[in-house]
């Protein structure tokens, strides 16, 4: 199978996790060990950024400040920062020439200063799957995967993320039945 690093992946109304129902995940790594990705369309309830750059004691921006997501159910309390290109830090990882990803506090202070990425998304928790264990799920039709378009995944409201993902694929998903039947 291809690396899918870099592609969405995109819940199917046959999707057995109610985790990832209707969900948009942007692929960071994959490889022989297993893949890493970040649910993309689903802020989070609880906690702002407000919040976030408060408590690591970060200066607050000027600028509106955008929602903390629920990147995925596993370590949950760890921050990720998914952000574009035009921004460079030595301690991250090229997701593809135009995305990066990091963990590194120094991408929040530097948002705060605005000298940040100009589009990023800030996540808890990330999404993982042991050697093999995606490639059953697509198998098994949970999800379609799709190269990752930039304007879904930083400029689209998070309540039009996963149909207009699947759109990239050619499909209309609300009309995806979660039903098999036999004629």
């Amino acid at each position: 199978m291809e690396n899918l690093s870099g592609h969405f992946l995109i819940s199917t109304p046959q999707m057995p996790d109610p985790r990832f129902q209707e969900q948009v995940i942007y692929i960071c790594a994959h490889n022989d060990e297993g893949a890493m990705g970040l649910v993309i369309n689903h802020p989070h309830q609880e906690i702002s950024m407000l919040e976030v750059l408060s408590c690591t004691n970060i200066p607050l921006p000027k600028s509106r400040l955008p929602p903390v997501y629920m990147g995925g159910p596993v370590e949950v309390e760890a921050g990720f920062i998914l952000y574009s290109s035009d921004y460079h830090i030595d301690n991250a990882l090229e997701v593809t020439p135009k995305v990066y990803l990091s963990r590194d506090s120094r991408v929040l202070e530097d948002i705060s200063r605005g000298h940040g990425p100009h589009d990023y998304l800030f996540l808890l928790g990330y999404a993982g799957w042991a050697a093999g264990q995606l490639e059953f799920e697509l198998m098994d039709t949970s999800w379609l995967t799709v190269p990752a378009d930039l304007d879904v995944l930083f400029h689209t409201p998070d309540e039009f993320k996963w149909k207009k993902a699947a759109y990239r694929y050619g499909i209309d998903i609300s009309m995806l039945s979660d039903t098999i039947g036999n004629a």
